[in-house]
């Protein structure tokens, strides 16, 4: 008996609506076969900007660590485990859906939190990514049994690297660097705001009929999260890779006053071929 009913309670992790989470979009309205239409299909969006961004980034990575090409690469993850959380509603895909996301802070957080911040005990920056990644990995097997602590973690690397953020921008004076700040907190202002609307008021949406904000999210927070990483990065490459020149363009035109913003490096860089 006791392992057919762990089969039940398998089976159930990964069964349609097993998780508690319903957003706000009806269900099954446009497919039999997907729960929330618009969410699954706007996560896809993540498919759009994630190679554009690693391709950006790329001169950047190649210079500092190409490890940093992970960031990018998880948020393809993120897409894909979001887009099969909102088709099922399922418990596991919710899981995996806000473990990706831990993963891409986690990632972000050992690669670019500055060095000169670290605790006295830390003397390198391999030691303190594996701490960060020991802490992700503990946190990722406990999510199992206790879903809550997954929040909690990613929080506080979030709000950490928030924090060190707006320390590092008091000093900034380059003034694309500040319009890019400004923009990135429009963004994520703007894309919370559509969260919480769509999680806390959604009878309101829905006597309008219109019932996409999370949706909206998704999209509003892919490239909220091209500007801040790339903002991020900005700064780190001014401290790291000092020589390189680092400046800030915006693709597909830089006098656009819109775009995805990248990093240009206009010094010589010590992984260019020389004769």
């Amino acid at each position: 008996m006791g392992g057919v009913y762990s089969s039940e309670k398998m089976a159930g992790v990964f069964a349609y609506e097993s998780s508690e989470i319903d957003w706000c979009e009806d269900n099954y309205k446009h497919s039999e076969h997907v729960v929330e239409y618009f969410n699954t299909m706007s996560s896809l969006f993540f498919f759009v900007i994630s190679p554009i961004m690693l391709y950006l980034l790329h001169p950047y990575a190649k210079e500092r660590n190409l490890a940093i090409h992970m960031v990018w690469s998880l948020m393809l993850f993120v897409g894909l485990f979001s887009a099969y959380f909102h088709m099922t509603l399922s418990f596991f895909g919710q899981m995996l859906d806000e473990l990706s996301i831990l993963w891409v802070l986690a990632v972000g957080y050992a690669l670019w939190f500055p060095r000169r911040l670290y605790p006295s005990f830390i003397k390198d920056r391999s030691t303190f990514s594996c701490l960060v990644l020991l802490v992700t990995v503990i946190s990722t097997l406990s999510s199992f049994y206790k879903p809550a602590a997954n929040a909690y973690v990613l929080n506080c690397f979030g709000l950490h690297l928030v924090f060190v953020v707006v320390v590092e921008m008091r000093s900034c004076t380059d003034p694309k660097a500040v319009r890019l700040a400004k923009l990135s907190v429009a963004l994520w202002v703007l894309a919370i705001s559509c969260w919480i609307s769509d999680r806390f008021g959604c009878s309101f949406w829905q006597r309008l009929n219109f019932c996409y904000l999370h949706g909206i999210w998704h999209i509003l927070i892919v490239i909220a999260v091209a500007y801040a990483s790339t903002l991020i990065a900005y700064l780190d490459a001014n401290y790291e890779i000092p020589y390189s020149l680092p400046g800030l363009q915006y693709w597909p035109c830089d006098k656009w006053a819109v775009g995805l913003p990248h990093i240009v490096l206009r010094g010589t860089t010590k992984t260019q071929k020389r004769c």
